[in-house]
């Protein structure tokens, strides 16, 4: 009996999961997680925001969404920093989807209704790495303005 409880007690841990690969899909869910962290609080409307524009912007059903956005807080936790991920983003989809990913990052920063500077100052890093003019960058935010 002893050895029955020891053994339960001394179970070695699974392995664990290999990070999804990082395309520029997983890489924008990432920085849509990082936005939402930078505040240091991850509330439901943020994530609730992450998961309709992953839905939307990948048809992906909610289920699948949530899924995609769980893989995608793993990259955001372990994964290098915001370069790494932006420079796949910008490699890897064209200007106007460049352009609708700096409107995504916005819904998110202002998703729980409080302009923070720290996630003001995030999208505006990434949208210079993802290569976005002033003007573009500017049109996003104002497209994101919560009405």
């Amino acid at each position: 009996m002893f050895e029955r409880l020891k053994a339960f007690f001394h179970k070695s841990a699974p392995a664990p999961r290999p990070l999804p690969e990082m395309d520029a899909a997983h890489a924008m869910g990432a920085l849509l997680v990082k936005v939402a962290m930078a505040d240091n609080a991850y509330l439901f409307e943020e994530v609730e925001q992450i998961d309709r524009i992953l839905a939307e912007g990948f048809g992906l059903k909610p289920l699948a969404a949530a899924k995609m956005r769980a893989e995608c807080e793993r990259l955001a936790f372990e994964s290098p920093g915001i370069e790494d991920m932006a420079e796949r983003i910008r490699e890897g989809v064209d200007y106007a989807h460049r352009r609708a990913a700096a409107e995504a990052l916005w819904k998110v920063a202002r998703a729980d209704g409080v302009g923070d500077e720290v996630e003001t100052a995030l999208v505006t890093l990434i949208e210079e790495r993802l290569g976005l003019d002033r003007a573009d960058s500017e049109a996003a935010q104002a497209a994101a303005a919560i009405p």
